[in-house]
């Protein structure tokens, strides 16, 4: 099959409609269906594309009906073949730059050809399957390429706003400014000045009058209410002219230079596809922060290409203005609460109803008062909150230079000095690099920050040869790269100064992360090298101590035969570091000393890492969120499994993760007590109960009570062991396993492996129901204060699943990492 397939084939998983369990089967055809929500959404649009594509028709100086015609196969062509459903594309602000340049240079019937060309190319990549590829473009290009474009439309239209005429560039609008000030046309001024302001005020009206009102568009708004008031005061000016549509111009084959018109065809396509792409993804996050939203599918970002270019094709060919993904409309589309693509198709019927039948409404609109809403959409492309994101990532140089170089020669000339910054900005970054060298209570600490590179071996070895013979030094490399030559140049002179008696200890951006040769990774640890000072450390925080090699000295032959039980006394000499043990060292099990080893590697590389946070805690106190309850299985890392940090979690642990009722048999206080601090006190919102596989308690259980077909759920005879006591409380779990009246817990995709897996399902659903009859949990559930939830981890899987209450029973569901993203 061919890699491009049409559009249309294939529609993504969120906006198909799955049949009911009865529903008519799927052969019977259903007539077309518009949720109610899709309809009022086509409306909320409508009403804002109507005066902003008479508006961009206008700053380009196209053919006012060009920019309804835009706007209809943006809905109708696009909505119905793009992949991203909720996005709304149309004429856009972004494109008037380079669409006023074709046609200033080009005229009009060339220009819908370059618009042809435009969308083929675009039908070409989409094909090639490169849309993510687009997305690579740094963020401050792409945003300083429209507040170029914004600046360049605020300025334009400030000429028509004063009721004059734009010039071609900005410096010649900037130039013709003065002259324009001082011969301005005063009902002009007002009719744009009443514009504006509405613009402004509308969406800040209060009380619950102004909620209500806010519900029309303030484009809308301002527009009709400059239109009415000029024609109640009977103001002469320019008004909306809207020709025959028997005398709409059409494409024609392209006439020009061709480097010029291919030139002209890039910009539009990397305009187009760069502004649509990157829509549809804010789109996709506008849609996942709705309430309610629940699981939203990104956007197919190829098909999106595809459709905007058949878009693009289409209106070409029907004189109409380029097509990209809308801004504006598309949060206006998501806010209004559309579900489907229906939505987006509907705004595109009613704009070719308008056009059609509201032509004698539209030529009423003085022009002063689009220009002036298109001068505030280009404002608005000027985004504080975009430079105060590239100055943070300290990108504000290839902002402002793309910004610029659009406002100065044109967007593809802009675009091209800004990939130019950024390349610069990377390299600097890169050759750039700071030694410095301090000395702290005799150790001495050289550190380097940046990409350490042949080009700042002189400077590194002057910073080493700073390190006296014998001292103990601490190199800090602070970047992600360092080169072969630097490698050669830290090593030599690790070993000779080791050699000479010295100490070195080589550590990464994070505390305690050394940093080796990229073929040290798969060889491990250099034998001759001081332990803890060569090979790299792979250890984590999730690292078990079996698998820790960073810390771990190399064997040597003297003691290859040695016991693993064998200890040394104090003040002997250890065989493998040739150095005295401490007084603690004495007498230590190979248990000790992975547990001192442990600690030590925490003081030394987790402890500086978390002080901070650590301190913060201990003056402010603990505030979890959430009570965690899971079983003493040391397989069980609570911090790893739910990637939380100190403060995050109150936690109860014991065997089998059991929750004993209120007031039962050999009771255990300490969960009951757990239970009321967590929620008393420390008012948490979530308790979880989390089993796993595998579960000890649950097989103990199953071994100590046979099946009988004559009493299943026969009493067991008394425990005579702690543990047999306290498996007491898991007799409920195991009686509901073997009611067969009610439908047991099961997993989402699979049943469960064996007995053992659904006892632990079963046992989480049990002990939630315990937790419901304790008073404190009970009084907080009817607060609607807490919450409880169930989860279920497969140790060999690695895999977490929620309980979640569904129709044919309780389900645990797999947790994808998907959900997370979203």
């Amino acid at each position: 099959m061919s890699a491009c397939v049409p559009a249309g084939a294939t529609e993504p998983a969120h906006t198909e409609r799955a049949h009911p369990p009865h529903s008519p089967p799927p052969g019977r055809r259903r007539g077309f269906r518009v949720a109610s929500a899709d309809l009022s959404a086509a409306v909320a649009v409508f009403l804002i594309a109507l005066p902003l594509s008479l508006g961009i028709a206008l700053t380009t100086g196209a053919p006012l009906q060009a920019g309804l015609v835009a706007a209809a196969v943006g809905g109708l062509v696009a909505g119905r073949l793009g992949g991203s459903p909720l996005q709304v594309s149309g004429p856009a602000a972004g494109l008037t730059v380079v669409t006023a340049d074709v046609i200033h240079q080009y005229g009009w019937r060339t220009t819908c050809a370059v618009t042809v060309l435009a969308g083929l190319a675009q039908l070409g990549l989409g094909c090639l399957r490169v849309a993510r590829g687009a997305l690579a473009v740094s963020p401050a290009i792409v945003h300083g390429m429209l507040a170029g474009i914004g600046v360049t439309i605020a300025v334009a239209q400030a000429h028509i706003v004063l009721g004059g005429e734009p010039q071609s560039s900005v410096p010649d609008n900037l130039r013709a400014l003065p002259a324009q000030l001082a011969g301005l046309d005063p009902a002009a001024l007002a009719m744009s000045v009443l514009t504006l302001a509405v613009l402004l005020l509308w969406p800040r009206l209060p009380g619950r009058a102004g909620h209500l009102l806010r519900r029309v568009p303030a484009a809308l708004v301002a527009v009709a209410g400059a239109t009415a008031i000029a024609a109640a005061a009977g103001l002469v000016l320019p008004l909306v002219d809207l020709p025959s549509w028997r005398s709409h111009a059409l494409a024609g084959l392209p006439e020009g230079p061709v480097l010029g018109l291919v030139a002209a065809v890039l910009a539009t396509t990397l305009v187009c596809s760069v502004q649509s792409l990157l829509g549809a993804v804010a789109v996709d996050k506008l849609a996942s922060a709705r309430p309610g939203a629940g699981h939203v599918v990104r956007s197919d970002l190829d098909r999106e290409l595809l459709g905007q270019g058949a878009a693009n094709v289409v209106s070409g060919t029907l004189g109409g203005l380029p097509v990209a993904g809308v801004a504006v409309r598309s949060t206006a589309n998501v806010h209004a609460g559309a579900v489907s693509r229906n939505s987006t198709m509907l705004h595109g019927v009613l704009v070719v109803a308008a056009a059609l039948l509201l032509v004698p409404l539209l030529e009423l609109i003085p022009l002063a008062s689009l220009a002036a809403l298109v001068m505030a959409v280009g404002i608005r492309m000027v985004s504080l909150h975009h430079i105060r994101t590239v100055t943070r990532h300290r990108e504000v140089l290839v902002y402002a230079v793309t910004a610029l170089g659009v406002i100065s020669l044109g967007v593809l000339e802009g675009v091209a000095l800004g990939i130019a910054a950024a390349v610069g900005v990377a390299l600097h970054r890169l050759t750039r690099t700071r030694i410095t060298h301090t000395e702290e209570d005799g150790v001495h600490h050289v550190h380097v920050r940046g990409q350490l590179t042949f080009l700042a071996v002189p400077r590194l070895s002057r910073a080493l040869h700073l390190v006296p013979q014998g001292a103990d030094a601490v190199v800090a490399l602070d970047g992600s790269f360092m080169d072969h030559a630097a490698y050669e140049t830290l090593q030599d002179w690790q070993s000779t100064h080791t050699a000479r008696g010295g100490t070195v200890e080589i550590t990464g951006r994070r505390t305690g992360v050394r940093i080796a040769e990229p073929g040290a990774l798969a060889s491990g640890p250099v034998p001759d090298g001081e332990p803890g000072t060569s090979g790299d450390c792979r250890c984590r925080a999730w690292t078990a101590w079996r698998n820790h090699q960073c810390d771990r000295p190399s064997p040597t032959p003297d003691d290859a035969g040695a016991r693993p039980d064998e200890t040394l006394e104090s003040g002997e000499a250890d065989p493998r570091t040739g150095r005295a043990l401490s007084a603690p060292a004495r007498g230590r099990t190979p248990g000790g000393r992975q547990l001192a080893r442990g600690l030590s590697t925490f003081q030394r590389r987790t402890a500086p890492l978390v002080r901070g946070e650590l301190a913060r805690l201990a003056r402010e106190g603990q505030r979890p969120s959430q009570l965690f309850l899971t079983c003493a299985d040391s397989r069980v890392v609570t911090s790893m499994i739910t990637s939380s940090g100190p403060g995050d979690l109150f936690v109860v642990r014991n065997v089998g993760n059991l929750v004993p009722p209120p007031g039962a048999e050999s009771g255990d206080d300490s969960v009951a007590a757990a239970l009321e601090y967590a929620v008393d006190v420390l008012a948490v919102r979530s308790i979880t109960v989390c089993g796993h596989s595998g579960c000890g308690a649950m097989q103990a259980l199953l071994d100590s009570r046979p099946a009988s077909p004559a009493s299943p759920a026969a009493p067991a005879a008394p425990a005579a062991t702690p543990l047999g006591r306290w498996l007491r409380h898991g007799g409920p779990s195991l009686e509901r396993l073997r009611d067969t009246g009610a439908p047991a817990p099961r997993l989402a995709g699979r049943p469960p492996a064996d007995d053992v897996e659904q006892l632990c399902l079963t046992n989480v659903v049990q002990q939630l129901e315990h937790l419901r009859a304790h008073e404190s949990v009970a009084h907080a559930l009817k607060e609607g204060s807490l919450e409880l939830h169930g989860v279920y981890f497969h140790v060999g899987e690695a895999q977490a699943y929620l309980l979640a209450e569904q129709e044919e029973g309780r389900v645990f569901d797999r947790v994808r990492d998907v959900d997370l993203v979203v």
